[in-house]
């Protein structure tokens, strides 16, 4: 199925930890152009609600048992187990976005976004990284939301998503949030429009 350059799409944000994919999708989705075109993609999730988090707006709170009950189904665009947690994209919250003509934005790790890949080869798939891995480990360690060993253990984790990134359709250095946001903007705008 070929799509026209403005049809509803698939949208993965990918980069290691720290680089400010989260950031810059959350203002993605904050953009007046995309009001009504661009929806945040809402996980399933084998954990419990934390805080404020809500059914269906956060998560889709689900037990172990039916998971994996969706898994064998093929019910999830792409999922994998995460310590003792299960995370997925439902396919079908995913196709009745599409269907009403909403593009769907994921935040996701780079196996997510290669599962993702494989099965919506339309999908455009967006790798966001900084410009070096000595910036990376100083806004990590600048949270300090992270032990040293955390801190040591996502750069390592880093260089391995960054040999991820030839297999992206666009890599977007984050080396200054506000052009970072408005290159990613212009860019999401060539594909669906706004």
């Amino acid at each position: 199925m070929s799509s026209r350059k403005t049809d509803p799409r698939v949208i993965i944000l990918s980069g290691p930890s720290g680089a400010g994919k989260t950031t810059l999708h959350d203002r993605l989705l904050a953009a007046p152009r995309f009001a009504g075109k661009l929806v945040r993609s809402v996980s399933a999730t084998t954990r419990q609600p934390r805080g404020q988090e809500q059914e269906g707006r956060d998560y889709f709170f689900v037990s172990v048992k039916m998971f994996e009950a969706r898994i064998k189904r093929g019910a999830f665009l792409e999922w994998a187990r995460v310590f003792d947690n299960y995370y997925g994209t439902p396919l079908k919250y995913v196709r009745e976005n599409l269907k009403q003509g909403k593009s769907v934005l994921l935040c996701i790790d780079v196996q997510g976004g290669r599962q993702i890949k494989q099965k919506l080869p339309e999908a455009v798939a967006i790798f966001v990284k900084t410009p070096t891995i000595a910036e990376l480990g100083r806004r990590l360690t600048a949270r300090k939301t992270d032990s040293k060993a955390s801190v040591a253990l996502r750069l390592e984790t880093a260089g391995k998503e960054l040999k991820e990134a030839c297999f992206y359709d666009h890599v977007l250095v984050n080396d200054d949030l506000a052009r970072a946001g408005q290159e990613l903007e212009a860019l999401v705008a060539g594909y669906i429009g706004g």
